[in-house]
């Protein structure tokens, strides 16, 4: 009896969830940084296309764990992340942006840290912030990287 309960409210949350735009990675490059027979551990270089604005790319390089552990995804990667964001076409603004909204997380260890990329609008400069940082269950860290991308002439950021 209970499960038909749960259906309508597992259905809508997926829909909510899908309805949610949210950037994807494209694998870029990596660099082996240990050796290891399992699997090495690496620096890889992943870009991020923003969802709701067109012409805009980010690349965040991070560490990711090799071996057994990374193999299977259930190895807990460094926290360190640096991000670059570029405009690499024309401007296009899909729809009005939030001030501050996370357009990209990756979980970095199978249920305690995540990966973060927030678009933050700074609407003095006329400028899209981005920011990478991880965050633990029980504590977060505080490393993090910074990159602003300005709008080109005629490109005004509609906020909501």
């Amino acid at each position: 009896m209970k499960r038909h309960l749960l259906l309508p409210s597992i259905s809508s949350a997926l829909a909510l969830m899908l309805a949610i735009p949210f950037a994807h990675s494209e694998e870029v490059a990596s660099v082996n940084t240990n050796f290891r027979i399992t699997g090495s551990d690496r620096v890889v270089v992943e870009a991020y296309d923003d969802p709701l604005v067109a012409g805009v790319t980010c690349y965040v390089s991070r560490a990711r764990t090799g071996g057994i552990k990374g193999t299977l995804g259930v190895a807990e990667d460094p926290t360190e992340a640096s991000i670059a964001c570029r405009q690499v076409g024309p401007v296009t603004i899909a729809q009005p942006l939030k001030q501050q909204t996370d357009v990209f997380t990756e979980r970095m260890s199978l249920i305690f840290k995540t990966l973060h990329v927030v678009r933050i609008v700074d609407a003095k400069r006329n400028t899209l912030v981005y920011l990478t940082y991880s965050d633990r269950v029980v504590s977060g860290s505080a490393k993090n990287s910074v990159t602003a991308v300005p709008m080109p002439a005629g490109v005004t950021i509609p906020v909501r």
